[in-house]
C-alpha cells in the first residue's frame, strides 16, 4: 500500500503530461482536400495525391474528391499523378491545401495521342502509325528487292512501268527527292535507256525506317515539288552476322561486325543479265548485257551524348544494245557506262536535356558516258549537301526546330557529234534556312507550322515557303488531318545546262486526310489539290541550246487516295488494297496547250497479299497492279495527247521457303499471266503512201521476269535470317 502511494505522484505527473501533450498533437494534424477532374470537368477516379517526401496521401473517389491528414508543416509540394495524364505539382503552405480544384492535363506522350500524318506513309517499327513495315519493302512480290517497287503499291503513285522511278500525284519523277539520314541523295537511281526501267541504287539491307510523304511534307525538306522519301539507316545492329546470296542474276556478300560502342556493316553485290538474256527472249539486241557491281558500308560510333554514322556507296554499271526504231531499219544503237559514289556522314547528339543537334553532310560524284548512234555524251556531276539542325523541347507540348543547309552542284557535259564538241554545264549554290514548331494542345489536337527560305546564287532570287499541318483525333482510333504548304524546286540539269536565266518552279499543296487504326487494321482516305506555277517551257521537240526557255508553264493535280490494310481477320494472312484517282493537266516542257502528261494515269490500284503456311515453312505473296491508259499523241488525228493506251495489268507471285531458320530459297515471277502491256507508241517521221504515219508499240523488253535466289545467314544466335530482306 505504501509502495502504491509512493508511486502516485509519478502517475499524476504522467497523466498531467499526457493531458497537456495530446491536445497539441491533435492540433498538429492538418486536413488536405479537394477534387481532381479532367479539363472538361469529368471527375477522375483513382488519381494518386500525396505530399512529396512523406507517406501522407490518398486516392481520389468516384466523384474525384479526396481528403487526407498530415503532420507536415510549412511549405510542401503536393503531387497528383494518373495514367495518361501529366504529373501535377503544386507548392504551398500546408494550411492552404484545402478545397483544391485540381485539373489534370492529358499526357501528350501517350500512345493514343494524335499524329500529324496528312500526306505521310511510315514504314518503321518505331512509328505510332505505320502503313508499311520494313519487311514489306522487300517481301512484296512485284518489288524484286527494290524499295521503290514496294512504294509503288501505295496510293498516290502512278505506275510508269518503262521508267521505274517514283511518280507521285501528277508529278514527274524529278519532283520526288530522296534523303538518307536527313541528307540529300543527288543521284538515287541507276541510269538506263528509253523503255527500260531503272532501279534505286541502294540496298534495303542497311535501312530500318522509311517515311514516304506524298505531299505537305516538313519545312525541313525542300527542292521537291511533289514528295520526299526519307530513308533511315540502322542505328545499331543487334548482333554480328554474315549474309551470303546466290541469285539467278548474280550474287552478294554482306557482313556486320560489332565492338563495344561501334559497328561496321558492309554489303557487296554483282548483277549480270547475260544468263537471263540467253534463256528468255528479249526485244532488245544486247551487244553487252547489263552488268553492275556495287558496294556500300555504314560505320556507327556511339558516344556518351550522341551517335555518329558514316555511310558510303559505290556502283559501276554498263551495257550496250540496239533498240527497234521505226525510223531506222538498223535500229538505234545505245551504250552506257556509269560510275557513281555517294558518301554521307551524320551525327545526332544531345547538348542538354532538352536541346538536340543534328549535323550532316553528303558528297556525290557521278560520271556517265553515253553513245547514241554517232552521238557521244560525257557528263560529270559533283554535288554536296551540308546541314545543321537544332531541336529544342520546351515542354511535352511545344518543340522548336531550326536549321540551315547548303547545296552545291557542279555539272559539266560534253556532246560530240561528227567530230564537233559542244561543252555545256552550270554551277549552282543554294542556301536554305528553316524553322518549324510542333504544338500539341492535347491528345486530340496538334499543329505543326513552319517556314522555309531559300536563296539561289544562280538565279539571284529568294523564295519563301510556309507550311502548316493540323490533326484532330475524332475518336479512340480515328483522326482527321489537314495540311497546306508552298514548295519550290529549281529546274534539273537537263534544263540548267542550257539555260540558267530562270526562276524556281513552285506548287501549292492542299490535303485533307482521314485515318482509322485498330486491331492491326488501318484505313486511310485522302483528298488533295496541287497548283503548279512557273513550270519551265521550251519551244523545241527536246530541250537544247537552240531552245527558248521560259517559266510560263502552270497546271494542277487533284484526286483521291485510299488505302486499307488488314493483318488480323485471317490467321497468317496479311494484305492491303490501295486505290488512287488522279485528275491532272499541265503546260510545261514543249506542250503547246495544257494537257494530261503521258506519265499520268487517271486510275491506279494495287492488291497485295502475304500468306504464311507453317507446315510448308513458306510465305506466299501476290501483287496485282492496275493502271488505266496513259495519254499519247496520234499525228493521224488532230489534237495533242488526245488518245490513250490500253490499261496496264500485272500479276506477280513470290515464294519464300525456309530450308532451315538461316537458309532460304526465294523465287518470284512478274506478270505471271503474260499481259501484253503497251507503254506507248512511236510514229514514223514521214507519212506513208496513204498519207498516214505508221507506228510501232513501245513494249517492255520482256513480257515476264523471273528471279530465284538462295540466301544464307550466319549469326551469333543461329536464328537471324534474310527473310526481312527478301
Amino acid at each position: 500500500m505504501n509502495s502504491i502511494l509512493m508511486k502516485m505522484p509519478i502517475l499524476k505527473t504522467l497523466l498531467f503530461m499526457c493531458c497537456g501533450i495530446l491536445p497539441s498533437l491533435i492540433m498538429a494534424q492538418t486536413t488536405i482536400s479537394g477534387v481532381v477532374t479532367e479539363k472538361n470537368g469529368t471527375p477522375i477516379l483513382g488519381a494518386n495525391i500525396y505530399i512529396e517526401g512523406s507517406y501522407d496521401g490518398t486516392s481520389s473517389n468516384m466523384d474525384g474528391t479526396f481528403s487526407f491528414e498530415t503532420e507536415e508543416t510549412g511549405s510542401v509540394m503536393l503531387k497528383v499523378t494518373f495514367l495518361s495524364f501529366e504529373e501535377y505539382l503544386f507548392t504551398a503552405e500546408v494550411s492552404a491545401l484545402i478545397n483544391l480544384n485540381i485539373v489534370l492535363r492529358e499526357d501528350v506522350n501517350s500512345l493514343d495521342t494524335v499524329v500529324l500524318s496528312a500526306g505521310t506513309f511510315e514504314a518503321s517499327d518505331n512509328s505510332k502509325v505505320s502503313v508499311l513495315k520494313p519487311l514489306d519493302v522487300v517481301t512484296t512480290a512485284s518489288a524484286l528487292g527494290d524499295f521503290v517497287g514496294a512504294l509503288q503499291t501505295l496510293p498516290g503513285t502512278t505506275n510508269v512501268a518503262e521508267d521505274g522511278r517514283l511518280f507521285v500525284r501528277g508529278g514527274d519523277a524529278s519532283e520526288t527527292q530522296i534523303f538518307i539520314d536527313g541528307i540529300r541523295v543527288f543521284t538515287p537511281y541507276t541510269p538506263t535507256t528509253n523503255n527500260a526501267p531503272t532501279r534505286g541504287r541502294f540496298s534495303p539491307f542497311l535501312f530500318d525506317g522509311i517515311t514516304f510523304s506524298t505531299g505537305g511534307y516538313s519545312a525541313e525538306y525542300g527542292q521537291a515539288l511533289s514528295s520526299v522519301l526519307l530513308l533511315s539507316t540502322i542505328d545499331e545492329p543487334t548482333q554480328e552476322s554474315t549474309n551470303i546470296q546466290i541469285m539467278s542474276l548474280g550474287g552478294g556478300l554482306g557482313h556486320t561486325e560489332k565492338w563495344n560502342k561501334s559497328s561496321l556493316s558492309v554489303n557487296t553485290s554483282y548483277i549480270n543479265l547475260a544468263p537471263y538474256i540467253e534463256i528468255f527472249n528479249n526485244r532488245n539486241d544486247f551487244q553487252k548485257p547489263f552488268q553492275t557491281f556495287s558496294g556500300e558500308a555504314v560505320f556507327r560510333q556511339q558516344f556518351d551524348n550522341g551517335l555518329l554514322k558514316v555511310y558510303g556507296a559505290f556502283d559501276s554499271s554498263n551495257f550496250a544494245l540496239t533498240q527497234e526504231d521505226i525510223n531506222n531499219t538498223e535500229g538505234t544503237q545505245f551504250s552506257l557506262n556509269n560510275k557513281n559514289f555517294y558518301g554521307n556522314t551524320s551525327y545526332n547528339g544531345v547538348l542538354t536535356n532538352d536541346l538536340k543537334i543534328d549535323l550532316g553532310a553528303s558528297y556525290t560524284i557521278a560520271k556517265t558516258e553515253v553513245g547514241i548512234n554517232n552521238l557521244a555524251v560525257e557528263n560529270s556531276e559533283n554535288s554536296a549537301h551540308f546541314k545543321v539542325k537544332l531541336k529544342n523541347k520546351f515542354s511535352n507540348r511545344f518543340k522548336l526546330s531550326l536549321g540551315v543547309e547548303q547545296f552545291v552542284t557542279d555539272f559539266e557535259e560534253d556532246i560530240t557529234s561528227d567530230a564537233t564538241l559542244e561543252p555545256y554545264g552550270f554551277t549552282n549554290n543554294l542556301t536554305a534556312a528553316f524553322a518549324e514548331t510542333d504544338i500539341i494542345f492535347s491528345r486530340k489536337f496538334a499543329i505543326k507550322t513552319g517556314v522555309r527560305a531559300e536563296y539561289s546564287a544562280l538565279f539571284e532570287d529568294v523564295t519563301i515557303a510556309p507550311r502548316l499541318s493540323l490533326a484532330y483525333k475524332t475518336g479512340k482510333n480515328s483522326q482527321l488531318s489537314v495540311a497546306y504548304g508552298n514548295f519550290n524546286q529549281q529546274p534539273n540539269a537537263d534544263i540548267l545546262k542550257f539555260e540558267s536565266n530562270l526562276r524556281a518552279q513552285s506548287t501549292k499543296h492542299y490535303i485533307a486526310n482521314y485515318q482509322f487504326t485498330a486491331n492491326n487494321r488501318i484505313f486511310r482516305a485522302e483528298l488533295y489539290r496541287k497548283d503548279y506555277h512557273n513550270l519551265v517551257t521550251f519551244d523545241t521537240e527536246f530541250a537544247s541550246a537552240a531552245s527558248n526557255f521560259t517559266n510560263n508553264g502552270d497546271g494542277y493535280a487533284q484526286g483521291l487516295d485510299m488505302f486499307f490494310r488488314d493483318d488480323e481477320s485471317i490467321k497468317n494472312l496479311d494484305y492491303w488494297v490501295s486505290y488512287s484517282f488522279l485528275d491532272t493537266e499541265r503546260k510545261f516542257q514543249n506542250f503547246p496547250i495544257e494537257a494530261t502528261p503521258s506519265f499520268a494515269s487517271k486510275h491506279n490500284a494495287s492488291f497485295v497479299t502475304k500468306y504464311w503456311i507453317e507446315d510448308l515453312k513458306s510465305q506466299f505473296g501476290t501483287t496485282f497492279t492496275y493502271a488505266s491508259g496513259r495519254a499519247y499523241t496520234n499525228p493521224n488525228t488532230s489534237g495533242f495527247l488526245q488518245e490513250q493506251t490500253k490499261a496496264f495489268n500485272n500479276l506477280s507471285l513470290s515464294w519464300a521457303y525456309l530450308i532451315t531458320p538461316q537458309k532460304i530459297i526465294f523465287a518470284s515471277v512478274n506478270n505471271v499471266l503474260g499481259f501484253n502491256n503497251v507503254n506507248g507508241y512511236q510514229y514514223s517521221n514521214t507519212a506513208n503512201a496513204q498519207g498516214q504515219f505508221d507506228r510501232q508499240a513501245l513494249l517492255p523488253s520482256t513480257d515476264q521476269f523471273f528471279f530465284i535466289g538462295f540466301f544464307w545467314t550466319i549469326s551469333d544466335d543461329g536464328k537471324e535470317n534474310q527473310l526481312d530482306n527478301l
